[in-house]
């Protein structure tokens, strides 16, 4: 437990070190900025390095409110960057039992969502925080953490050490910084593989619609998933409990399958082939034993990505930690410093818990387990014409219950 008020500190030193520079560790940053309070992030990479693989599309209303309040201007960038499609498409096995266009956001109002790369979002993020004041150490990959009741110091490989009354770790599933200090991941791993095409558009652009395919006839009666982002889209193919998932990666194999999904002339260059076998997992705890260090995002969990929950609840967590760790500088008292992080954990674990069980539902519609399970999806399927809401409840049920656990008010200053 934290048992001593935060100490004054000299203008050169750091009141918080955030450690990742992904979209969580610098809504963090910013999210700090906001509130006036220095902030030094520790990236591992070297600055022109990217992530591999494909990651977080989506980007949720309550998350470019969040972008305009710590950085206005932000979240109307991202948005109007983004692709908001306004058409939701399902079929099962080849027919199309939903369909619905929603109208376009009116009176200026940021959209419901918005499509882009995640590495785009974070071109966005780290402009904004660097135009802020946020320092980034780049190549800084932790090696080292010693928490005590009134610091945190970081060591990276290089020799290089930090040390702050607070630290935000946002670097991630491997977290070096959660792993530091001895808090474990609890729960499960999804059975089965889904492989992920990122596809830069063609000499044709697809429609901005969003195609749902129970059962696609084309990709063997796989389930298969069609999204648009800013400059192209996404294919997520459901792989069967057997199959060979380095076959379903191969370049020739793709080169058969993608003019099946999609119309040849929409297709421009593969940007990323992913795999993935999704983790739905917790930290034991958000905070650790000395209440200095607070995990965010998927350091502190995992979710499969149906209803987009795993970056925006980061992001919503990155901005409750932020406003944690200014409390507790501010007080000027231990048990009330000590209170606004223990605060910040219970609040954002029961968050990560209904978004949890939120994915858990959809999982589960998406690779039931049981004749009955199965037979339900195979009977909407088949009533949908004749029941329309067969076919709207075939619709959602891929993004589990609609829980409202990322968004919240704000404090000020």
């Amino acid at each position: 437990m934290n048992t001593s008020p935060p100490t004054a500190l000299t203008p050169d030193e750091t009141p918080v070190l955030v450690v990742g520079a992904g979209p969580v560790g610098l809504t963090a940053a910013l999210a700090l900025r906001a509130l006036d309070i220095p902030v030094t992030v520790l990236e591992a990479r070297e600055r022109t390095a990217q992530r591999p693989g494909s990651r977080a599309l989506y980007v949720h209303r309550s998350s470019l409110r969040l972008f305009e309040e710590v950085s206005p201007g932000l979240g109307r960038d991202i948005a109007d960057y983004g692709v908001v499609w306004h058409t939701r498409r399902t079929l099962y096995r080849g027919r199309e039992v939903y369909a619905r266009t929603y109208p376009e956001a009116s009176n200026g109002d940021l959209p419901p969502f918005t499509s882009l790369r995640q590495v785009e979002t974070e071109r966005f993020l780290l402009k904004s925080a660097e135009s802020a004041g946020a320092r980034i150490e780049w190549s800084a990959e932790v090696c080292s953490v010693e928490a005590s009741d009134d610091t945190v110091r970081i060591g990276v490989v290089d020799g290089r050490t930090w040390s702050a009354p607070y630290v935000i770790a946002a670097d991630g599933a491997r977290s070096a910084v959660r792993q530091g200090v001895g808090i474990d991941l609890s729960g499960s791993r999804a059975e089965g593989f889904h492989v992920v095409i990122d596809i830069a558009d063609g000499l044709r652009p697809r429609s901005a619609e969003r195609v749902l395919h129970y059962a696609h006839p084309a990709a063997g009666g796989r389930h298969v998933l069609m999204v648009p982002f800013a400059g192209g889209f996404q294919i997520d193919v459901q792989c069967k409990e057997n199959d060979p998932v380095e076959k379903l990666t191969d370049p020739q194999t793709l080169k058969r399958l993608l003019p099946r999904l999609v119309a040849p002339e929409a297709i421009g260059e593969v940007m990323w082939v992913s795999q993935y076998r999704f983790l739905q997992v917790l930290a034991d705890r958000f905070v650790d034993d000395t209440g200095r260090l607070l995990l965010v995002g998927e350091s502190a969990h995992l979710f499969p990505p149906f209803g987009a929950r795993g970056m925006n609840s980061g992001i919503a967590d990155a901005d409750a930690a932020a406003q944690a760790v200014a409390l507790a500088l501010l007080s000027g008292n231990a048990r009330r410093a000590d209170a606004a992080i223990r605060s910040y954990a219970h609040r954002r674990r029961a968050a990560a818990i209904d978004n949890s069980a939120a994915v858990g539902a959809a999982l589960a519609h998406l690779r039931p387990r049981g004749t009955a399970a199965q037979t339900k999806i195979e009977l909407a399927g088949r009533l949908a014409p004749w029941i329309p809401r067969l076919g709207e409840w075939l619709e959602r049920a891929p993004y589990g219950p609609r829980t409202t656990t990322m968004a919240k008010t704000r404090i000020g200053y």
